[in-house]
């Protein structure tokens, strides 16, 4: 049976919440829960690792104390799940959100879950995919001011970024021959070079080496994923292919990152704050992504 790990994310958010109703339904694996051991306490699943307490009596805290207790926690889960899958203890991950800013303040100064699991599994390259039934889609940059794509973006990048995706799709989705599209990073694949020249110079080249379509312009080459023509797009930038994910199939995407020496999975939303506790926060995202790991921590 596959053993999946769950951090439980940012107490102050929906992470406990949506992973207690996405395991009330069966699931064919053995899960450990890592959070606050009064959080785990009262959730299902079988083993519970515990990082600490969050404690009813947080509310009187200062918001900024709240948000460095939230990150040191919700930190310490990550790494603790982190090590239970480099340790062969689990064979994947699922993360419930965490918020950037409080981990910040708590010390863990990563852009996001990709960057700092690549970190903890000794800096390999990894990158970002975003996947439903309809659709999947590679980040080539992450998380970077839209203003600094351009100099992030280079032909090496994007070839790096494919190959981890032509592995994953073989290794984890059972992908014999993956087929690649390249989006293109300006209107039109830059019109022969009208709208900037760096779909011709950075990724006609990657998109060679690789064997993939492309560059394709962005208003087409995800319709044409979803009809069945390319296994995973790779995105030059986070929006264009995060937009892209969330119009094809918002609540159902799943978070997965590539490279690592296990399979890790996260819904494809943040905290919430604004909703927690209330009970009305969705928990479909969170079902996809454990199911996404039970079934690629078999493969792996």
């Amino acid at each position: 049976m596959t053993r999946v790990a769950v951090s439980l994310g940012d107490p102050r958010g929906i992470g406990p919440e949506i992973t207690a109703q996405a395991l009330a339904a069966p699931l064919d694996a053995d899960i450990t829960l890592v959070g606050p051991d009064d959080i785990i306490s009262s959730l299902p699943a079988g083993e519970h690792i515990g990082v600490g307490t969050w404690g009813l009596g947080s509310g009187e805290r200062s918001d900024h104390q709240r948000a460095v207790r939230a990150g040191r926690l919700a930190g310490h889960a990550v790494e603790a799940a982190a090590r239970l899958a480099l340790e062969g203890r689990v064979d994947a991950i699922v993360t419930a959100p965490v918020n950037k800013a409080a981990l910040s303040l708590a010390g863990f100064r990563f852009p996001g879950h990709t960057e700092w699991l690549a970190h903890l599994a000794g800096d390999v390259p990894v990158a970002m995919m975003l996947a439903s039934e309809r659709l999947r889609v590679v980040l080539v940059t992450t998380h970077v001011a839209l203003r600094d794509v351009p100099a992030l973006l280079s032909t090496e990048r994007v070839i790096r970024t494919g190959r981890i995706t032509e592995t994953a799709l073989r290794d984890w989705f059972g992908v014999e021959a993956p087929r690649l599209a390249v989006c293109a990073v300006n209107p039109h694949a830059g019109e022969g070079g009208l709208f900037g020249d760096e779909d011709q110079r950075i990724l006609a080249p990657a998109a060679a080496e690789l064997g993939a379509a492309g560059p394709l312009p962005a208003d087409t080459v995800f319709v044409r994923a979803m009809k069945g023509e390319f296994d995973a797009v790779l995105a030059p930038y986070h929006d264009v292919g995060m937009t892209a994910i969330k119009v094809a199939s918002f609540g159902e995407a799943v978070n997965v990152t590539l490279g690592l020496p296990f399979p890790r999975t996260s819904p494809d939303h943040g905290t919430a704050f604004d909703i927690a506790g209330k009970g009305v926060a969705n928990s479909s995202s969170m079902r996809h992504a454990l199911e996404l790991a039970v079934r690629l921590g078999r493969s792996a």
